[in-house]
C-alpha cells in the first residue's frame, strides 16, 4: 500500500500518498497556527511564540525536520506547540518495535505535539499531539488528555474535566460511537503511572495505529481531534485566570508537575519516538515543566 515499499507500489500508488502526506502535513502546520493565536489570545501583556526550526541530518542529507514554537508568559509558564515532518530509515534496534518496519525500514512521520503548562495552580496543565506515520503500513495516532494540578480538580465530575471529555466525546461521536469508549480505556491505560498506581490526570482520549481502510475518514477524524483540543482547551484555561490560589496550591502544582516528569521519561512512547529516530532533543524534551519538586 506504501510508496515506502520499493517494488510494490504502482507509480498511482505513490502519487496518492505523496498527496496523502503533503496534505496532513499541511494540516499539522494550519493547526499550529490555529491553536498558537489562540493561547496567545490569552496573555494579557502580549507575550508570543517564538519559533525555531530544526532539521534532522546534515547538510548532505535532507531527513526532514520541523518547528518549535515556544510561549514563556503570564498566563502560560510555558507552552510548546511543535510540528514536524521527518524521513529516513528506522535503526536495527527500533524497527522491530514498528509496525510494517521489520521488512522494511524506510519510514515518513508528521504530526503535530502540544504541551501547556500555566502558571495557576487552578489551570489544568494538558497534551495533545496527532501524527501520520508510513512505513510499508500506514496509520494515523493521537489524542488529548488533562492533568489538573490541585487534587479537588482530579475528579471525573470537575467542570473542567466534564467539558474536556465532552468536546472528545462529540468530536469521536461524529465519527463512530464506539470511538469515545474505547480510545477513552486506551487513554486511561496508557497514562498510568505503574511504580505510583495512578493516573498521570483525568484522562481524555489515545488511540494509535487507526487504519480502518478508509484513509480520508481516518484523516477527518484526526482533523476533528485536533479541532476539539484547540476549541476546548483555551476556554478551560479563560476560566481559570483570575482564580486566587495559596502558596500551598503552588507547591502541590509543583509536586503534580512531577508525576508528569516520571511520565514522560519513563513511559512515553513520543519521547521514546523522537529520541530513536534523531528528533530535535530540545522540542522532545519541551514538554516538560519549568518548575517542579518532589517531596
Amino acid at each position: 500500500m506504501s510508496d515506502t515499499k520499493s517494488g510494490s507500489a504502482t507509480k498511482q500508488d505513490a502519487e496518492v500518498w505523496q498527496s496523502r502526506k503533503q496534505r496532513a502535513s499541511d494540516w499539522f502546520r494550519a493547526l499550529r497556527d490555529d491553536l498558537c493565536g489562540r493561547l496567545e489570545a490569552l496573555e494579557p501583556n502580549g507575550a508570543t511564540f517564538v519559533r525555531e526550526a530544526w532539521r534532522r541530518g546534515d547538510d548532505a542529507t535532507d531527513l526532514g525536520g520541523g518547528e518549535m514554537s515556544m510561549l514563556r508568559g503570564e498566563v502560560f509558564e510555558k507552552a510548546g506547540v511543535h510540528i514536524s515532518t521527518v524521513y529516513g530509515e528506522f535503526s536495527e534496534q527500533f524497527r522491530s518495535q514498528v509496525a510494517g518496519a521489520e521488512e522494511d525500514p524506510r519510514f515518513w512521520a508528521a504530526g503535530i505535539s502540544v504541551i501547556a503548562h500555566p502558571a495557576n495552580p487552578h489551570a489544568p496543565t494538558a497534551h495533545m499531539n496527532t501524527r501520520m506515520v508510513v512505513t510499508t503500513k500506514g496509520w494515523f495516532g493521537g489524542g488529548g488528555d488533562l492533568t489538573p494540578m490541585l487534587a479537588d480538580a482530579r475528579t471525573a465530575t470537575h467542570e473542567d474535566t466534564r467539558d474536556f471529555h465532552a468536546a472528545y466525546k462529540a468530536a469521536c461521536d461524529a465519527h463512530d460511537t464506539a470511538y469515545y469508549p474505547r480510545f477513552k480505556a486506551e487513554c486511561d491505560t496508557y497514562f498510568f503511572l505503574p511504580h505510583r498506581n495512578e493516573t498521570r490526570g483525568t484522562g481524555g482520549i489515545f488511540y494509535d495505529h487507526l487504519d480502518t481502510g478508509d484513509w480520508e475518514a481516518d484523516f477527518a477524524f484526526t482533523q476533528d481531534v485536533g479541532r476539539a483540543f484547540v476549541d476546548v482547551y483555551p476556554e478551560i484555561t479563560r476560566r481559570r485566570l483570575d482564580q486566587p490560589y495559596t502558596d500551598d496550591d503552588r507547591q502541590n502544582q509543583m509536586r503534580q508537575r512531577g508525576r508528569y516528569v516520571e511520565f514522560n521519561l519513563l513511559y512515553d512512547r513520543g519521547t521514546m519516538f523522537g529520541l530513536k529516530t534523531g528528533g530535535n532533543v530540545d522540542s522532545i524534551l519541551s514538554s516538560m515543566p519549568p518548575s517542579v519538586i518532589w517531596p
